[in-house]
């Protein structure tokens, strides 16, 4: 109901909820005229398809979308799809690749800790994100996100780790500093009453901003039953 209520009157969701507009770094990384994660989607959403591929229209939100690479795949699948991000920059650039390849998508702005939707979507995903959020909104978020999944629905999530051996990135900025990384099997524990198709932790190399670094993320994808 927000999303659609807020492009009637043309201003955002936090506007609606009283928040004003804010900068964010990722504003600056996503102000080039490149994508900065690139255009490939993540593999987590070949996973989803397998799961539920898209023999109708399933419903797919997508919490954090960025620049919207995996938002503009859903929907190039078959998915139809929302999403939002806090960045105007990456929306921006999400709208213009949604354009480009001639699907439509619900984008709208919006801030992951205020958030929270009012409507039930069969597929929830969010890659990257929820390491905003502090250790007490955690388990608040995902039982939200669980009671607003569909019967037989899918959540695919995954997380950044705090691992002794793992720098913190060097394209890390003021945001980041508002980071909260997870622990290992976190995640896991606030979905084990749903069927699990896959949870898995990962050490991997990445690029962004172009110095290479280390990450390690838990994934999660989880169905409703």
């Amino acid at each position: 109901m927000l999303p659609k209520l807020a492009s009637a009157l043309n201003t955002t969701v936090d506007s609606l909820l009283g928040y004003s507009s804010v900068i964010t770094d990722y504003d600056n990384r996503y102000s080039t005229e490149e994508y900065y994660w690139g255009l490939t989607p993540n593999a987590i959403c070949y996973d989803i398809m397998k799961i539920l591929p898209p023999v109708k229209p399933y419903r797919v939100l997508d919490l954090g979308c960025g620049e919207g690479k995996d938002a503009v795949f859903f929907a190039k699948c078959g998915y139809a799809v929302t999403a939002f991000d806090i960045s105007a920059a990456g929306l921006e650039k999400a709208k213009k690749l949604a354009d480009h390849n001639k699907v439509t998508v619900g984008f709208f702005k919006a801030d992951i800790l205020d958030y929270r939707p009012d409507e039930e979507f069969d597929i929830i995903y969010s890659s990257g994100v929820f390491h905003f959020l502090s250790p007490g909104e955690r388990e608040g978020l995902c039982q939200c996100l669980k009671e607003h999944t569909t019967d037989g629905g899918i959540n695919a999530l995954n997380v950044f780790v705090k691992k002794p051996f793992i720098n913190r990135a060097p394209d890390s900025t003021r945001d980041e500093d508002k980071r909260h990384p997870w622990y290992s099997g976190e995640l896991f524990r606030y979905y084990h009453d749903w069927l699990f198709h896959s949870c898995r932790e990962d050490v991997f190399d990445c690029n962004s901003g172009g110095t290479p670094h280390k990450h390690c993320m838990d994934t999660l994808i989880a169905q409703k039953v």
